[in-house]
């Protein structure tokens, strides 16, 4: 006979894994978000609509900045010298418990809350990473912890920080070097996901840079010997990179995206720009890598025969991660147990794995043991690396879209403005205030987090990877 484990029993029951108790002040906090739901889901699916990119978040961080001012947080607006950045607080005094709240989308995503896809508007953006649900949550949970404040439950800070452009530019980056975090104690933050855990996996950490190349035009027919080709010196750069990498590390990845190849084929081309942007799960390795692809980009200038330039964008930590501060995320976790979905929200996801080439299992509303590994990380990279050398981070994944999703993709739009992805997202709003009630009522725990955020960082220096203000308008 199969022995079955306690955890895969519970799973089947859809129960939670262990026997702990929800204290008064959790069902308190949980009731609170659930009074505000309605509200929440509508500033969510607003957020969704708009469906605003890096930098120009104006009416999204709008919406979310004037909530937090109607439910009694200070709000400031244009932190950092970046428009859409803000912070709402509330309260005085230690500890101060800051979270995170991004409302960014991706462009080209644009899609219908339909299981095919189905743009609204071909070409335009959508919210493929579940921004529209990110900063909501966060909202959410700091307005649940001020409401504890005023029932006089807790004493200390919250502070909620609006966090524009992540997918592109790194917001956080320069908010972090105007010191928004600096008299923060504990980080709270969450990522939408296809399954329910505490998050103690690392990133990648990444630098962005552009490569201009510049030549002489002439006419590519009639006397090509006085044209110097940018767009030669584009081409053996590209293929000086691809070369390249076999000789990096398994770890480390290299991209980029040609923006300009020259405009028309009978003339020489005397400008050619590409963004480049390496990657690595240690910031050490990514490092040498970087410099080596910039110092190929003067190679590929002298055998052109042009000039180039080179432009930092801005670049990323891989993530702190805090095993002490998951530890208590998972506990409320199990406390809160599974996400349940209906039939009709089981055959969505189905039919969106269907589409995407996936099993077609459904959604996984499941909550998952703590795992931290030591191989290396996922693919992805995010902003929030540096806020979490700065401060000990907390982070949690929630399911919004069906398992094996394809990320940064029309599915995940398609599930971010229904029901699927309302569910995952005041999951992760009740998770994270019932993270920071225990924050607020154990100066021990705080401690103990501090202290792990201490020794992982070591003896690094943290050095914030920009030069010159925020790239607002792309520019």
């Amino acid at each position: 006979m199969k022995k079955i484990s306690l955890f895969a029993l519970c799973l089947c029951m859809g129960t939670p894994l262990f026997s702990q108790k929800m204290s008064k002040d959790k069902t308190r906090l949980i009731s609170s978000i659930e009074n505000h739901k309605k509200e929440l889901i509508k500033i969510s699916d607003s957020i969704w609509a708009l469906a605003e990119t890096a930098f120009d978040e104006s009416e999204s961080s709008r919406i979310l900045a004037d909530y937090a001012e109607k439910k009694g947080l200070t709000v400031t607006r244009g932190v950092a010298d970046i428009p859409t950045a803000f912070t709402a607080t509330y309260g005085s005094g230690s500890p101060v418990i800051s979270i995170l709240g991004e409302f960014d989308a991706l462009p080209g995503l644009s899609q219908k809350t339909t299981p095919d896809k189905s743009p609204l508007k071909e070409g335009a953006p959508g919210h493929g990473c579940g921004h529209n649900m990110f900063g909501t949550a966060s909202l959410g949970a700091a307005i649940a912890i001020k409401e504890m404040m005023d029932a006089g439950k807790i004493t200390g800070t919250v502070k909620f920080l609006g966090t524009p452009a992540e997918e592109k530019y790194f917001a956080k980056v320069w908010m972090v070097k105007a010191g928004l975090w600096d008299d923060v104690d504990v980080n709270v933050s969450w990522h939408p996901s296809a399954g329910i855990e505490a998050d103690v996996q690392s990133g990648l950490s990444l630098v962005d840079f552009i490569v201009e190349f510049y030549g002489q035009a002439a006419h590519a027919s009639m006397d090509p010997w006085n044209g110097r080709s940018a767009a030669d010196a584009l081409e053996l750069y590209t293929t000086g990179i691809n070369y390249y990498r076999e000789h990096i590390l398994p770890t480390s990845r290299i991209h980029y995206h040609i923006q300009d190849g020259g405009q028309v084929v009978n003339v020489v081309p005397d400008y050619a720009k590409l963004w480049v942007r390496v990657r690595d799960p240690k910031r050490s390795n990514m490092l040498p890598t970087y410099e080596r692809v910039k110092a190929m980009a003067e190679g590929a200038a002298i055998m052109a025969n042009v000039d180039y330039k080179i432009t930092l964008v801005s670049g990323i930590y891989e993530t702190l991660v805090n095993r002490s501060g998951g530890e208590i995320m998972q506990e409320n976790l199990e406390l809160l147990g599974p996400i349940t979905y209906t039939e009709e929200e089981n055959e969505f996801g189905k039919a969106i794995q269907k589409a995407t080439g996936k099993p077609e299992v459904g959604m996984d509303g499941n909550v998952y043991p703590l795992k931290e590994t030591k191989e290396s990380p996922g693919g992805g990279s995010t902003d929030v690396g540096d806020v979490s050398w700065n401060v000990p981070n907390i982070n949690l994944g929630v399911s919004v879209a069906p398992t094996g999703t394809p990320w940064h993709s029309w599915a995940v739009v398609a599930c971010g403005g229904m029901s699927i992805g309302h569910k995952g997202m005041i999951h992760a709003s009740k998770a994270m205030a019932m993270t920071m009630l225990d924050l607020f009522n154990d100066p021990k725990l705080v401690t103990k987090v501090k202290e792990e955020f201490k020794t992982r960082k070591g003896d690094e220096v943290y050095e914030p990877m920009i030069d010159g203000p925020p790239p607002l308008n792309g520019k």
